[in-house]
């Protein structure tokens, strides 16, 4: 049922990611805009991230008439997975589907506004009504009540909180243009406290470069622990990553947060010819250029009940792929790292968080 209330005046919160689950959103992917040759490498990895996140939790998978039959049979013998078909116009479950709430005793979806990351003005598709009717279908066929957050555009991935009452974003992101131009800093920040249940917002000034989204702060910096973020980094001052990632460092240092620094891939990850060959754009979508820079971080992991969903790049970024591996082993001994190969997602423009959106558990 759609709520018209406040979740932080009815005592719902959001969680830390790292906090128990009860499962896992996701989209089976299909767009031929974002993932190439007709999206068959792209569903054999998330075939493949879903079946490790069923391991430790459900796995809520939504599908569409035409990939039901495909999804069904990569994942055939999987415990914990179920099937949703429901339309949606792409795969980036962690921004179309609800971002989950508690109060300890039930779970609500909240049902924010979605514009393809920037509407008319910078949005990465002309159409987005499927995705921005999601959030609302999904709850329904959960049988979640949800509150209705249409008037904010927002998307998970814009988000972190550590569950403890301190949320962090990026100002390039939920300050840009194509979002609530209507709205100032103080009042944004005012609705994230009112419907996420936070007291405290750490405003990033930046994110990761090149990134499509404005630079969502799940591609830069995220919380292991409630005082404690792994943050991107390079020591390289001249790659454009350098300034960004300082920028950050200033902030959280200021705000007294203990900052890991996890370094981004050693050599930029690109789209090539060969990739770009596969790709079908429809009129009004962002157009990806051979030689373009994708926004590869591997802090887009995804935390599951047992283990941290890594990304890793390949190729000539072998060594980086085991460095950023050895790091999350020693800040996260309580869990599997898992390595993942995440090549074919970030050719969609983001990574295995974004693709991924929590469900909490109820004690």
């Amino acid at each position: 049922m759609r709520l018209h209330g406040m979740p932080a005046i009815e005592g719902f919160h959001m969680p830390a990611e790292f906090a128990p689950h009860d499962g896992t959103v996701m989209i089976f992917p299909e767009r031929p805009g974002s993932w190439p040759y007709g999206a068959v490498p792209a569903q054999e990895v998330f075939a493949g991230i879903i079946r490790e996140i069923a391991k430790d939790e459900k796995v809520y998978v939504i599908v569409s008439e035409n990939t039901a039959a495909k999804a069904e049979r990569l994942l055939e013998g999987v415990d914990r997975v179920r099937f949703f078909e429901i339309p949606a116009d792409d795969a980036w479950a962690r921004d179309t589907a609800p971002t989950f709430v508690t109060n300890g005793k039930e779970v609500r979806g909240i049902d924010w506004q979605f514009n393809a990351w920037g509407g008319v003005l910078d949005g990465l598709y002309a159409h987005w009504e499927q995705d921005n009717a999601l959030a609302g279908a999904l709850c329904d066929r959960l049988g979640l009540d949800y509150y209705d957050a249409q008037h904010l555009v927002l998307e998970g991935g814009s988000i972190h909180t550590n569950g403890e009452g301190t949320l962090m974003t990026t100002e390039s992101c939920l300050l840009s243009g194509g979002r609530n131009p209507q709205m100032n800093k103080a009042q944004i920040e005012a609705e994230l406290k009112k419907y996420l249940g936070v007291d405290h917002v750490i405003w990033l000034p930046r994110g990761i470069y090149n990134d499509e989204t404005n630079e969502h702060v799940d591609n830069v910096c995220a919380f292991i622990r409630p005082k404690e973020v792994v943050l991107a980094w390079t020591e390289n001052k001249e790659d454009p990553q350098y300034e960004l990632s300082a920028s950050c460092l200033r902030v959280l240092e200021a705000d007294g947060i203990t900052v890991h620094k996890l370094p981004i891939p050693d050599v930029p990850v690109c789209v090539t010819e060969e990739d770009l060959n596969g790709y079908i754009f429809e009129e009004g979508e962002d157009v990806r250029e051979a030689g373009e820079r994708l926004a590869a971080s591997y802090v887009n992991f995804y935390f599951t009940n047992g283990a941290v969903l890594l990304p890793q790049f390949g190729g000539e970024n072998a060594e980086s792929d085991a460095r950023a591996v050895e790091i999350m082993k020693k800040l996260c001994p309580e869990r599997r790292i898992v390595p993942v190969a995440a090549r074919q997602i970030i050719l969609g423009g983001g990574n295995i968080h974004c693709i991924t959106q929590q469900i909490p558990s109820i004690p």
